[in-house]
């Protein structure tokens, strides 16, 4: 689904971006990582198995990825470092280049600041500024996440209004940011398949300002509402 910009999003001067999941392909990362290291015993679980694994890991611990899936130090270690590896998907790193001509681009990740730099390493350092559960001490869904963002911007002279916030996930960012007075636009990576994969279910479908399957198409509606 593509949305025609209800919008303005020539009145935006920020975009705000969820990292893992929206910009880095974190479920085949995870489907990879997991079938790598865990060798015979993971080569026979499907997908939806290790994805309920990694959940049930999650719900546990929000911690780094490695302590919600270890099973020791090696393999905890093994896969923190694959985390590290996980790709972008094929259209984030030149659609990043293409809205930075336009916006202020600022990561939003539950991941940790070490994680975010080397995610910023492989999409090619696109982002002015990060905030990270490192520095707000919560993780997203939490309105204190957006609370601690929006006080940084607002030291720049951003105000919420100049604000787009983009994401994958209708659990962690696209309902609350909504609920919060953001516009919103849902990058929906798994249109066509069924559930939600390695993203919790949500309480709710939030109706997003902008809906698209792929950054590139946000990408293209800018450079539409701009003159190209």
């Amino acid at each position: 689904m593509t949305t025609t910009p209800a919008i303005d999003l020539g009145s935006f001067k920020l975009l705000t971006f969820d990292v893992v999941g929206t910009l880095i392909d974190f479920e085949r990362g995870i489907l990879d990582s997991v079938r790598r290291i865990g060798g015979e015993r993971a080569a026979g679980l499907s997908d939806e198995q290790i994805f309920a694994a990694y959940l049930r890991g999650r719900e546990a611990n929000l911690g780094p990825s490695s302590h919600a899936m270890a099973h020791d130090q090696q393999s905890a270690d093994a896969y923190q470092l694959q985390v590290l590896r996980w790709p972008p998907f094929a259209d984030t790193v030149a659609s990043l280049g293409r809205l930075r001509r336009r916006y202020r681009l600022v990561a939003m990740t539950n991941a940790d600041r070490v994680a975010l730099s080397a995610y910023s390493q492989t999409l090619q350092d696109p982002f002015d500024d990060g905030v990270t559960s490192t520095e707000t001490g919560v993780h997203k869904p939490d309105p204190r996440f957006f609370a601690f963002n929006l006080g940084r911007q607002s030291a720049f002279g951003y105000k919420q209004r100049d604000i787009l916030h983009v994401a994958q996930s209708q659990y962690h960012d696209i309902g609350v940011a909504r609920d919060l007075g953001y516009a919103v636009c849902w990058i929906e990576r798994r249109q066509g398949q069924a559930g939600f994969g390695g993203t919790p279910v949500p309480p709710r479908m939030t109706t997003p300002d902008l809906h698209f399957a792929t950054l590139e198409a946000l990408a293209d509606a800018v450079d539409a509402a701009f003159g190209g």
